[in-house]
C-alpha cells in the first residue's frame, strides 16, 4: 500500500495539471492570432505620372506604383489595396474628370479594392462628382468600391442616383484569407470646409463611426469568423497626437486600423491610440503604405512590418498602366487643352534655375519666388484680359495651400503649368478655378497680412505670397499684432503709405476669394476681411466677380501663370531669388515690440500691465504686514510683555 505522503504528493501534482490546462487551454482557444496585411495610399490627387523631385531623380506617379502593388500582392497574395480620397485633382488628368472618370479606372486597374471620397471629388461640384460616378460604370472597366459613412445627400437628384448606381455604401465586409474586413469611409470637418460648393452636409465623423462599427459588429458578430475593421478617414492627423483623426481613435471603440486621408501626412511609424492603429504614407504616390499586423480578436495587436515603399525612379514603369495613360492623354488635349491652343507636353518657358520643392513649400514662414511668380501672373492675366479697360490691380495674392506642384530648371511644360495651380473649377464648369476681383479696405489689407504673420505658423496653407503690397512682421510680437509695417507698392516700384479706409482692388483665385470670409469667424472677430464690389457693397456671391476673356471665358488661375510663363520665354532672373516683398525680422526691441498695436494689442497690453502692477501691489503688501508683524513683535518684548502659554 503506497504511503500517504506519496498518495498526498501525486494529488498535488494532479491538482497543477487540471489547474495549467484551466489556464492555458481556454485562453489559447478563445485569442487565436490572426495576420493582416494591408497596402494603402491616400491624396493621390490624379499622378499617373512621375514628377521631378528635389534630388535630382523622379517621384510617384500610377504607372510606377501599379507595379509596386503587382510585386506586394506577389508577396502577400491575401493583402487589401485601400485609398484614403483624394484621388482626383492635381494634374491635366483631371480635366476629363467627369467625362471620363480616369482616377477610378486607374484605381480599378491597379487592383484597389476599396477607396472613399475626399473633398477634392467634390472639385466639380456635386454634379461633377454624379457625371463622374456615371462615367466610371459607363466604361466597363474593373473598379474599386468606394465607401462613404457620414454625407448627407439630397433625398433625390443626378447625385443621389449616381451614388445609388455606382453602389456606394456606408461600410462593405470583404473575405480574405478566412478574415472578414469590415471596411468603411469618412471625410472630417476640416476636409468638408474645404468643399465650399459640394452641395452636401456631413455628419459628424465620431457620430457617424459609433453608429457604423455597430451595425458592423452586428453584421460580423453573426458570421462566427474572425474580423477586423478598418476606416478609411479622409479627416487627418499631424504625426504629434493632434488632428481629427487622432481624436475619433480615442471616442471610439471597435476601429482597427484608420488610413487617415486629407493632411497629406506621412507617418514614418503608426500611431497607437488604445486598441487603434493610425497610419498616413504621404500625398501624390511618393509612397506606397505597407502595414503587416498579428492581431487578436480581444484587440491585442502586434505590428510585425510598417513599410513607406518609394515610388521613385528605380521602380520600372507597368506596360499595361503606361498604355491606359497613353489612352486618357489625347482626351485630355481634344476635350480641353485644344481650347487653350496648348499642347500636353508643349514647352512654355525654360529656366535657368529651379523653384521651391513642392514638398517644401510653406514648410518656412518667408517670402517665395514661386508665390511671386504666381501673383505677378495673375496681374499679368488680369492686364491681357481686360485691355484698354484695365482696372489696376493693387493687391494679387495666392494662398500656399492651392499651390501643388512646383518648377525644376529646365523646360517648363503646360503639364507643369497646371499641375501648380490645378485645383477646381469655375461657374462655367470647366477645370481651374478662375480669376475673381474683389475690393476691401486698407485696414482689411493690413488684417490679411496679419493672418499671414500669426495665423501661418500654426496652418502653413494660410501663409500667402503677393504683387502690389509689402509688409514686415516680428515673430517676438504678440499674436495678431505681429505685422509692424506695410505698405502698397507702386507700378515704378516706389512704397506708399496703406489708407485704412481707402478700397483696394485684390485678385486672386475663387478658392482664396470665398476663404477670405472666414478669417473672421476663426480669429473670433478680432481680424475682419469682408469683400467687396468696386462700390464698396458686400459680396455674397464670388461667381459674379469671376474675371473674363474678351470672348466670354474664365481667365483661369492655371492658364494665368501659363501665359505669363510664355510670354517670358526665358523665366525671369529676378524670380531667382526673393525681393523684400514680405520680411520676418525677429527683434526684442521694445519700440519695435510695441509700434502699431491694433485694438487688441492695446487691449492686451493694459491688461498685463494691470497684471503686473497687481503683482507688485501685493508683493508690496505682503512685504508689508510681515514688516509691520516684525515691528509690532518687537516694540512688545521690548516692554516686558510675554504672550500666555497655558
Amino acid at each position: 500500500m503506497p504511503h500517504p505522503r506519496w498518495n498526498r504528493l501525486a494529488a498535488l501534482g494532479l491538482a497543477l495539471i487540471l489547474l495549467a490546462g484551466a489556464l492555458i487551454s481556454p485562453a489559447s482557444a478563445a485569442a487565436p492570432t490572426y495576420e493582416s496585411t494591408i497596402l494603402f495610399t491616400h491624396d493621390t490627387h490624379d499622378h499617373f505620372l512621375p514628377m521631378p523631385d528635389a534630388g535630382g531623380g523622379e517621384t510617384g506617379g500610377y504607372t510606377r506604383l501599379a507595379t509596386l502593388i503587382k510585386q506586394e500582392r506577389e508577396a502577400h497574395p491575401d493583402a487589401l489595396v485601400l485609398d484614403g480620397g483624394d484621388f482626383s485633382m492635381g494634374s491635366l488628368f483631371q480635366t476629363i474628370y467627369a467625362a471620363e472618370a480616369p482616377e477610378l479606372r486607374a484605381l480599378g486597374a491597379m487592383g484597389y479594392d476599396v477607396t472613399t471620397l475626399g473633398n477634392h471629388e467634390f472639385d466639380y461640384r456635386s454634379e461633377g462628382l454624379a457625371d463622374m460616378l456615371n462615367a466610371a460604370v459607363d466604361s466597363g472597366d474593373p473598379l474599386p468600391a468606394i465607401v462613404q459613412a457620414n454625407c448627407i445627400r439630397p433625398e433625390s437628384g443626378s447625385l443621389t442616383e449616381a451614388w445609388n448606381r455606382y453602389g456606394i455604401g456606408d461600410y462593405m465586409i470583404l473575405e480574405r484569407g478566412g478574415v472578414n474586413y469590415g471596411i468603411f469611409g469618412l471625410m472630417g470637418e476640416v476636409a468638408d470646409s474645404n468643399a465650399p460648393m459640394s452641395g452636401v452636409e456631413f455628419e459628424p465623423i465620431a457620430d457617424a463611426a459609433e453608429r457604423t462599427v455597430a451595425a458592423l459588429e452586428e453584421e460580423l458578430s453573426g458570421r462566427n469568423e474572425p474580423y477586423f475593421i478598418i476606416c478609411l478617414s479622409h479627416s487627418g492627423t499631424d504625426g504629434r497626437g493632434k488632428g481629427e483623426d487622432y481624436q475619433l481613435a480615442r471616442q471610439v471603440d471597435g476601429i482597427d486600423l484608420i488610413i487617415s486621408g486629407h493632411t497629406h501626412t506621412t507617418l514614418t511609424e503608426p500611431i497607437r491610440v488604445g486598441d487603434t492603429l493610425i497610419v498616413s504614407c504621404g500625398a501624390y504616390t511618393a509612397n506606397l503604405g505597407s502595414i503587416t499586423i498579428s492581431w487578436k480578436p480581444n484587440g491585442e495587436k502586434t505590428v510585425k512590418d510598417y513599410r513607406l515603399i518609394p515610388v521613385d525612379e528605380t521602380v520600372a514603369e507597368d506596360p499595361e498602366m503606361t498604355a491606359l495613360v497613353n489612352t486618357f492623354r489625347p482626351l485630355v488635349e481634344e476635350q480641353y487643352l485644344d481650347d487653350y491652343g496648348v499642347g500636353f507636353d508643349e514647352v512654355l518657358a525654360v529656366s535657368d534655375f529651379s523653384f521651391t520643392p513642392i514638398e517644401q513649400l510653406g514648410e518656412e514662414h518667408r517670402e517665395d519666388t514661386l508665390g511671386n511668380l504666381i501673383a505677378d501672373s495673375y496681374v499679368y492675366a488680369v492686364q491681357q484680359a481686360e485691355g484698354a479697360d484695365y482696372v489696376p490691380v493693387d493687391f494679387a495674392v495666392v494662398a500656399a495651400g492651392v499651390i501643388r506642384g512646383s518648377f525644376q530648371a529646365g523646360d517648363i511644360t503646360t503639364s507643369d503649368a497646371f499641375n501648380v495651380s490645378s485645383l477646381g473649377s469655375g461657374a462655367d464648369g470647366t477645370p481651374g478655378y478662375p480669376l475673381i476681383s474683389v475690393w476691401i479696405t486698407g485696414r482689411e489689407l493690413k488684417d490679411a497680412f496679419e493672418v499671414d504673420a500669426s495665423v501661418s505658423p500654426l496652418m502653413s496653407e494660410a501663409q500667402i505670397y503677393g504683387a502690389g503690397m509689402t509688409w514686415s512682421w516680428n515673430p517676438r510680437r504678440m499674436i495678431f499684432n505681429k505685422v509692424y509695417d506695410c505698405a502698397q507698392v507702386l507700378p515704378d516700384g516706389s512704397a506708399v503709405p496703406i489708407e485704412d479706409d481707402k478700397l483696394y482692388r485684390v485678385v486672386t483665385g475663387l478658392y482664396t476669394g470665398q476663404m477670405l470670409g472666414t478669417v473672421n469667424a476663426q480669429s473670433y472677430g478680432i481680424l475682419t476681411i469682408t469683400p467687396k464690389d468696386a462700390d464698396g457693397n458686400v459680396i455674397t456671391d464670388f461667381e459674379e466677380h469671376i474675371i473674363h476673356n474678351p470672348n466670354g471665358s474664365e481667365v483661369k488661375e492655371w492658364y494665368a501663370l501659363a501665359s505669363y510663363l510664355q510670354s517670358m520665354g526665358t523665366v525671369d532672373g529676378r524670380y531667382a531669388a526673393p525681393e523684400g516683398r514680405k520680411t520676418a525680422n525677429p527683434t526684442w526691441n521694445p519700440l519695435n515690440l510695441l509700434r502699431s498695436l491694433n485694438l487688441f494689442g492695446v487691449l492686451a497690453l493694459v491688461l498685463v500691465v494691470l497684471v503686473i502692477a497687481l503683482a507688485v501691489f501685493l508683493v508690496w503688501w505682503f512685504g508689508f504686514r510681515r514688516r509691520s508683524r516684525r515691528y509690532g513683535s518687537r516694540r512688545r518684548n521690548q516692554s516686558g510683555y510675554r504672550p500666555y502659554r497655558g
